[in-house]
């Protein structure tokens, strides 16, 4: 599902115009995006929730010249389903 299906999909169920529908979504991803930059868990009881996790600097391997490379560490999104999400599916 992309965005443009995900916004029909919540017009036809909540009965909003798609346009209020998109306005939604992106109301909720700038919601979303700013909580998680200031480091701070988004939860939906129910959905699942959102944080941020430090992946910690490790060193890799170039894949064609074998060489070591240093990958520095990195913040990166995670999701954990809630317990409603997990059973429907």
């Amino acid at each position: 599902m992309n965005k443009a299906q995900l916004i029909d999909a919540i017009s036809e169920k909540a009965g909003l115009t798609k346009a209020d529908s998109k306005k939604a979504l992106d109301a909720f991803i700038a919601a979303t995006t700013d909580a998680l930059k200031d480091g701070d868990r988004v939860a939906l009881i129910g959905f699942g929730s959102f944080s941020v996790s430090t992946r910690s600097a490790r060193t890799g391997r170039n894949p064609q010249s074998g060489a070591p490379i240093e990958i520095p560490e990195k913040k990166v999104v995670k999701f954990k389903p809630g317990a409603e999400l997990e059973d429907a599916i």
